[in-house]
């Protein structure tokens, strides 16, 4: 990769709603001098780019603007083309020496201005792209989000989805064509929102108010997941995902996946982390896909129906992986003859021969091996008593 340096031919413009008249003289400059300027309907109206402008193609593609590699071409995104915008796209495609970005205020960043908002303390999510349950795990008591929509109609969805998510008191400021001459700042909450007439581009602050929120820990509770009681329990769903040890942008390989609890749990713990959900059995399969969508992970969660090692061919390479049921010699070796070096590897057993299994491979390899006995307090006649669970059998090992 070469140093950004020399005449980039390609000038990426971030755009507010004030156009022309936001610009910097540099961006200006880029402007006047372009063969061929790309951006949305709304940009190329409002740089006035003429007979030189061409829409995005549907579907999305910056095929057309590579094409052009040499000529003077400009692509317009609001604000900062890289928040959820088309300059990471394009720098996928290119030398860093190709191209030059002039960004403007993020909608954000403005919204943040309007509302006195620290933005570092803020959950900022881009919603234009991904579904409302996306905003699950940061709905707290006295939580701020900002957010964009796709559209201004969203915001009455997101309302009645807020308030049927027991978030009905949370305070919706919507912000709509925030930085131009049509800037427009309205708040109601969420439960009492009637709002039918808000335009885009629309950003909405959240200063959320009503029911606890999701725990920000492994080991959820386990009526919030679909299962048929194939679910890991959420003590050892917890110290399942301790040793799995998530990390930001790693893959977890959720072997026997039951419910999916642990894949889901895996998404939840860090930015942009990954599962591939494997199980046998379809029904099991809907299961999966529901505590997807259900925690807005249907984007980072895929499932494979079908079992291990068979299934196991022409994956993704994982960072880590969960055995969560079936484990077996055959399994076992296989995975220690594909995995690379430093993959976690973690097998819950319950049954005397997989413990025995697993005992033998602790022996082999080392790692570290836990029996795990846990015990719930439970009515004895008039008094409690200790109901044990089945003891169970943790190994965890560093391939």
């Amino acid at each position: 990769m070469s140093d950004p340096v020399g005449d980039p031919w390609l000038t990426l413009i971030g755009l507010g709603e004030d156009g022309l008249g936001g610009l910097s003289d540099a961006s200006r400059k880029a402007l006047e001098d372009a063969e061929q300027v790309f951006g949305g309907e709304r940009h190329l109206a409002l740089c006035q780019a003429g007979a030189r402008g061409q829409v995005w193609p549907l579907p999305f593609s910056v095929a057309p603007v590579v094409a052009l590699r040499g000529r003077a071409v400009v692509v317009l995104a609001s604000g900062d083309p890289f928040w959820h915008g088309v300059g990471g796209t394009l720098a996928q495609h290119l030398d860093p020496s190709e191209w030059r970005c002039f960004p403007a205020p993020s909608c954000l960043s403005l919204a943040a201005a309007r509302l006195g908002w620290r933005l570092e303390t803020v959950a900022s999510l881009g919603l234009h792209a991904a579904p409302f349950e996306t905003l699950l795990p940061h709905l707290s008591n006295g939580r701020r989000i900002l957010c964009t929509l796709r559209d201004g109609p969203a915001a009455a969805d997101m309302a009645a989805w807020l308030t049927a998510q027991g978030f009905g008191a949370s305070e919706l400021i919507v912000m709509e064509a925030l930085g131009g001459p049509h800037e427009r700042v309205r708040t109601w909450t969420a439960a009492q929102f009637t709002l039918s007439d808000v335009g885009a581009p629309v950003v909405v602050g959240i200063a959320v108010s009503g029911k606890p929120g999701l725990s920000q820990t492994a080991g959820r509770e386990a009526d919030i997941f679909a299962h048929d009681g194939q679910i890991t329990k959420g003590p050892m769903r917890a110290l399942t995902l301790a040793a799995l040890a998530p990390r930001a942008g790693q893959r977890l390989w959720d072997i026997g996946a039951g419910s999916g609890s642990v894949s889901v749990e895996w998404a939840l713990a860090a930015a942009d982390a990954r599962a591939i959900a494997m199980e046998p059995r379809a029904d099991r399969c809907a299961n999966i896909r529901e505590n997807a969508a259900r925690f807005g992970l249907s984007h980072r969660i895929t499932i494979v129906e079908g079992t291990a090692p068979a299934a196991l061919a022409d994956l993704p390479v994982p960072d880590a992986v969960f055995i969560g049921g079936g484990v077996n010699a055959d399994l076992l070796s296989n995975l220690w003859d594909m995995l690379p070096e430093q993959t976690r590897l973690v097998a819950n057993a319950v049954t005397l021969e997989s413990q025995a299994l697993l005992t033998g491979w602790h022996g082999q390899y080392g790692g570290q091996l836990l029996r795990i006995d846990l015990a719930q307090a439970t009515p004895l006649g008039r008094m409690r008593g200790w109901t044990p669970s089945r003891p169970q059998v943790q190994w965890s090992v560093v391939r």
